[in-house]
Parts: structure tokens; sequence; C-alpha cells
């Protein structure tokens, strides 16, 4: 069956008003023509499959489409356009790839744009959007349309927050239910056990990484037959039930412990009692083994996003001297002593995390000298005793969540690898460390240019790194590549 309409509306304009194509059945095929006015009179063909038919209501997937220039009078110019024209107004509307019509959407309130354009990131400010008439619940299911009334997306709501919409699915056709949840947690778990084949290498991985997995406000990790799961978003936690029915169909048998931290909670306005913590548990890395802690304080139980660098740090250190600063659980010294390092040294402020870092070397049979101390001080008693040390690290915890605090994060970094460049012999390793996510990769590194200035030494970077590839990061969220970890020669 072909059906053409001719109608001057706007593309997405007319994607509302398919219902009058009641007899329409699947397999049909339809031909939508209309003559837009968004670049230029244009003649718009767009020829589509009924995928399905809901109340009447024709669900199309659009297939070809075809645009003509028309001239002055109307009719189609003598050169026919056949290159897509930039920027046509569903593709300001926030469509990806191949483009569906909306399923009907009646119960999901809608949320709508101050701006005629799709915002650039899924992150979206509450300056940037009207309040809807009704007060809806933090983490409510919305549907995102821009000034001009053209969907956008779904994703979650929040007026009592910063990030007011965490927008989740830009397909029409999507739902953010259940079932959704579900789908978007199999695919990241495939990504871990199909792509990365992290089960080879480590029993302790990060199996959803936030807005990286598609699944803003969710994190999850792995610790052998434990699962943390950590919430940052009151739309995640209302479907708290069905992530962790989803996490147990990957992971039988597994133990669930979940909570968010007071500061989430309260910025998200949501209550998240959680559980006692587990005891911790034994898990492996590279063939070495550790202590994940979760409930401890310290991430989610064990810096997983390291496993990488703590290997490839490992590699560098064989016959030096290691200092670890900041060392949490030690392992980035345990890393260097298994592969052959001469000596190391761990340093931490927290006595509770040195007992797990001294059981971590113990149960690899190796030495590690750990002393609780804050490093500032440690360090200028070790200057002064004229210590040194071929091998360093500098892996301190988050510096900031206040971007109005940046400057002060950044002169403490300068503050603490000055001090540790004067441990370093010339010819010597330094590895140092940003896990401050609003700490641009630039600013570190201009920062250790200063550092450099500063001490009268060179500094040759050798290798940027981040966290591991169980921590993708979107194109379009670089906030989500928060890790620096440079590898640098000190002469």
């Amino acid at each position: 069956m072909i059906t053409r309409l001719d109608n001057p509306l706007a593309v997405t304009k007319f994607m509302s008003e398919i219902g009058f194509v009641s007899s329409a059945r699947p397999g049909d095929i339809i031909e939508l023509g209309i003559t837009a006015t968004a670049f230029g009179r244009t003649s718009i063909t767009l020829r589509c499959e009924v995928r399905n038919v809901i109340t009447r209501k024709s669900i199309l997937t659009i297939d070809k489409i075809v645009f003509v220039n028309l001239g002055p009078d109307g009719l189609p110019a003598p050169a026919p356009r056949t290159a897509r024209p930039p920027a046509w107004p569903a593709e300001r509307a926030g469509y990806h790839g191949r483009m569906t019509m909306p399923a009907p959407s009646a119960a999901v309130p809608v949320i709508r744009l101050k701006s005629d354009r799709a915002p650039g990131h899924p992150w979206v400010w509450s300056a940037q959007v009207h309040k809807p008439e009704e007060r809806l619940p933090p983490g409510s299911v919305v549907e995102v349309q821009d000034a001009r009334g053209r969907f956008v997306g779904r994703g979650f709501w929040n007026g009592h927050a910063r990030i007011a919409l965490r927008l989740l699915a830009h397909d029409p056709a999507e739902a953010i239910d259940a079932d959704w949840i579900a789908a978007r947690i199999a695919r990241a778990v495939r990504l871990r056990r199909e792509l990365l084949r992290l089960d080879r290498d480590s029993d302790a991985w990060r199996v959803v990484h936030s807005e990286g997995d598609g699944l803003s406000g969710l994190v999850v990790d792995r610790y052998a037959d434990v699962l943390v799961v950590e919430y940052f978003a009151a739309g995640m936690w209302r479907f708290r039930e069905a992530i962790h029915a989803a996490l147990l169909e990957h992971f039988p048998g597994a133990r669930l412990y979940w909570f968010a931290e007071s500061h989430v909670q309260k910025q998200e306005s949501f209550d998240c009692r959680a559980a006692a913590p587990p005891a911790p548990v034994a898990v492996h890395e590279h063939g070495l083994a550790f202590h994940a802690a979760p409930g401890a304080g310290h991430k989610t139980g064990f810096f997983a996003d390291q496993r990488d660098n703590r290997r490839r740090f490992a590699g560098l250190a064989r016959g030096r001297r290691v200092l670890d600063l900041c060392c949490n659980a030690g392992g980035f010294a345990v890393h260097a002593m298994a592969a052959g390092a001469r000596e190391a040294t761990g340093v931490d402020m927290d006595a509770g995390i040195l007992e797990i870092a001294r059981a971590n070397a113990a149960a690899n049979g190796l030495a590690v000298d750990f002393r609780q101390a804050d490093i500032f001080d440690w360090l200028r008693d070790a200057v002064a005793r004229g210590e040194r040390y071929d091998a360093v690290v500098l892996d301190p915890a988050k510096l900031t969540r206040d971007r109005n605090r940046v400057l002060d994060a950044l002169k403490k970094y300068f503050a603490m690898n000055r001090l540790a460049l004067d441990v370093i012999p010339p010819g010597g390793l330094l590895l140092t460390c940003s896990c401050t996510g609003l700490v641009g990769e630039a600013d570190f590194l201009e920062m250790l240019r200063r550092v450099a200035l500063n001490a009268g030494r060179e500094i040759q970077l050798l290798e940027v790194r981040g966290a591991g590839p169980d921590h993708p990061v979107r194109a379009d969220v670089p906030e989500g590549r928060y890790l620096k970890a440079v590898f640098c020669r000190v002469d």
C-alpha cells in the first residue's frame, strides 16, 4: 500500500500525526511527502515500512529519504538534489542512526527544553529546561522534547538535582523500563566477558561504568562472588530491584552489596539504607592475591581501575627501589615486588587500609614496608634523611568534587609532586596519578610542567594512561575519563 501525504509541516511534526494511516498493516510500505522550509523549500519523501500497528497507529521505520529541491514555482528544480542537507530537523532533535516513529507514550510525562537544539551531552542542567507543571518524584522516567516540541529522547528527571535530566535513550521506540535496564546490563557484561575477556586476568573488574555503558548514575564492581552496586542517581535507585535481578542473571549466586554516598543521596533526594558491608573478599589480579573490602570507605572496595597500570609500573620497576605514596591496599608495591623490584615502601594515612595492604603482601609471600603517615610529612623527613627511590608512585584519593575548588586541588597536586621529585634520583621513574574528574588532563600535565620548572628538573612523559577498558568512556561524555596516570622519567 502506498500512501502519500503532502503536508507543509516540519518533519518531526507530521511524525506525530500518522494516526490517520489507520488501514496500514505490518509489512506495508508508506510514503510520506512534505514540503519543508528548514533549509530552503525542499520536497522530502520518506519511504517507510510499517513495523507494528498499535491502537490504530502505525509504527514505521524510515527506509529511504529522498530530497528534491523546489524552484520558485513550487516544481522540482532541474538539478535533483541527491545528497542529504546538513542538520535537518530530525537530526537536530536528537536522532542517531536509524530513525523510528515514537511508540505511544501517553503515560510518560514530557519535559521541554528551553532550546530548539538537542543537547550534545546526556546531562542536562536545571537551567536548560522548563520545569513541569506538575511536580514529579525524583528519578521519574520522562520524555524530552525540544523547544519546538520535537522528540529528543527519554531519561530520568530530577527537579531537586543540578543534573535535572539524564538522557538515556534517543530511539523513540525505546521505553525505559526493567527490560531496557536488563538489556543494557547484558550488553555491559558481554563487553567485559566476550570482547575484553577479563575473566582470564582477574575476578575483580567493573561490570557497569555509568555513562560509559549508557546507564547514567549506576556503577557496579565485581569482586569474586560479591557485586558492589553504587547508586549516583535517584532514577537508577528506583530501578534497583530490576538492576539486582538482571545482575544475578549473569552472576548467579553472587552476593549483592549496594550503597550511595550521603552527599549523593542529599543531592538526588533519595534514601539508600544499605545493609552491613560484607567481610573482605579474596580476589585475584594477574596471578596475585588481594583482599577487597567493600564498604570500607575507599570507592567500592578495590581500585580495579588501576589494574593495567599496576602491571605496567611493575614491569618498569624491576631491580628498583619502589616508593608507593597514598598506597591504599598496596597494589602497586605488591605488583612491583612480585615483578622483581629490589624493595618497596608504602605510605598511607589510613591505619585500617594498611592492615589490608600488609595482608595482601603476606598473601603473596612478599615483604613490603608499609608506614602510616601523612605523605607531606613523610617526604620531608625522607628528604632530610637523604633517601632516594628510583621508582615512585603517587596516587592520591580524589581531591575535590567542587568545581570552585579545582585550583586548590591543582595546588595540592603541585605540592606533592614537587616533594616527590626530591626523593627521585636522575633517571628515576615517576608514576603520578589523579582520579579527580574535574581536573582535566591538560591542566594536570601543565601542573607537571610547572613542577619540573620549579625543581629545575627535566620530566620526560613516557605514557599518559587512564583506567582499564572495563571503564569505557563515551565520546560525548569526556568526564568519564576521570583517571590520569602519567608515566615519567625524571632527570
